[in-house]
């Protein structure tokens, strides 16, 4: 049975209000439901911009402004909570140092861990209540047991499972997503909002990074990290170009590289390695990016940690599809082996575990192997 359709007696709910209409229609239902439901928006940032760029960034003042019209619409009280320095140094700093060290990190997921489950439900705990609703696509499933598990949207093209892969049992326990169980389409959602009076239903959804609000990555690290230039070479070393940050390439990057050398079979050439090392950008053929195997440190387990080894799907990208792995936690450490090779996959992304539409757990990947030459690349 869902989180939604178990919870017999009305609880005391902190909705997590971002401005945009999937968190506005989530407070709503949680309201319909019956439940006493207080509205909240996150002060994330210490200088917030008055305006939005189009469908980039968020947590801005015209955001708290569309919450609060929004909770008063539905008809709950509504607070304004600065959590702008947690923010800062749990995602912000994190995403540099990760850039730093030559990984690749989502930030999103940081956040859902550190901020939106962690700060956030802390709080709303030791005030009184009993659960946090976000505007997630996600299911949380209570078994007959009476433990909770963590599913895919009903809905699998808005899925947002991948994002929430880092929470524990305890934490789901105290979460709620009314609108994960529901088959609708984003158009649905947004004609209800606007059936409920909710002015932000033809809002446009935030995407890219919400701290990056022009969504210029590399020029937000070159703010905070400087210039540091290095070599692009090639897998014999030989140097093919320069840059001026590695930090500013991601594994499996073909754009904006900037090579003068045509590579010898005149084919694209994409980001292989990165090493901060010796700021270093390794580049080759779009083979050389096929992973076999890898290994992910900092597991997270939704439930119980699994115990030998087992098989799976595995997710590796907010948007990506499924693969098929087997996978076994080995004194603390996941270690993953491919069906199938896939590409890019970088250190410091996350791997998310599937049992069919059960979320297994997260974890940071910290190396890879390649398939074709079964070296191990470790940042």
């Amino acid at each position: 049975m869902t989180e939604t359709s178990q919870r017999s007696r009305p609880l005391r709910v902190l909705a997590a209000m971002s401005g945009g209409v999937d968190s506005a229609v989530a407070a709503a239902r949680a309201v319909e439901a019956g439940h006493d439901v207080t509205g909240v928006h996150l002060a994330l940032s210490a200088n917030p911009q008055s305006f939005r760029t189009g469908a980039r960034g968020c947590c801005t003042i015209e955001d708290s402004r569309d919450a609060r019209r929004a909770a008063d619409v539905i008809g709950i009280p509504f607070y304004v909570w600065d959590l702008a320095e947690r923010f800062r140094e749990d995602v912000v700093e994190d995403f540099v140092a990760e850039y730093e060290a030559g990984r690749t990190p989502n930030p999103c997921l940081r956040c859902n861990e550190k901020i939106k489950f962690a700060a956030l439900l802390d709080k709303a705990l030791a005030l009184g209540f009993d659960a946090v609703c976000t505007g997630h696509y996600a299911q949380v499933i209570l078994r007959e047991d009476g433990t909770r598990e963590l599913h895919r949207a009903s809905d699998m093209a808005k899925d947002q499972s991948y994002v929430l892969g880092v929470l524990d049992e305890k934490q789901l326990a105290h979460a709620m997503f009314p609108l994960g169980d529901t088959v609708t389409t984003k158009e649905e959602i947004r004609a209800e909002a606007e059936r409920r009076g909710l002015a932000v239903a033809k809002k446009p959804d935030s995407h890219d990074i919400c701290f990056i609000a022009d969504g210029d990555t590399q020029g937000f690290l070159a703010r905070r990290l400087g210039r540091a230039e290095g070599d692009i070479v090639d897998e014999s070393g030989t140097k093919v170009g320069s840059h001026e940050g590695a930090y500013g390439f991601t594994i499996g990057q073909r754009k904006g590289l900037r090579i003068g050398t045509p590579a010898p079979d005149g084919k694209p050439r994409y980001v292989l390695d990165i090493s901060p090392v010796d700021n270093t950008v390794t580049v080759g053929p779009a083979a050389s990016l096929d992973v076999s195997a890898l290994t992910a440190i900092k597991p997270r387990w939704c439930g119980t940690a699994p115990s030998g080894p087992g098989t799976y799907t595995a997710q590796l990208r907010a948007h990506g599809g499924e693969t098929e792995v087997t996978a076994e936690l080995v004194d603390g450490t996941l270690e993953v082996s491919f069906a199938a090779p896939v590409r890019g996959v970088a250190p410091g992304q996350a791997i998310v575990l599937y049992d069919g539409t059960r979320v297994v757990g997260s974890a940071t990947i910290a190396t890879t192997v390649r398939a074709t030459t079964a070296r191990r690349l470790n940042v």
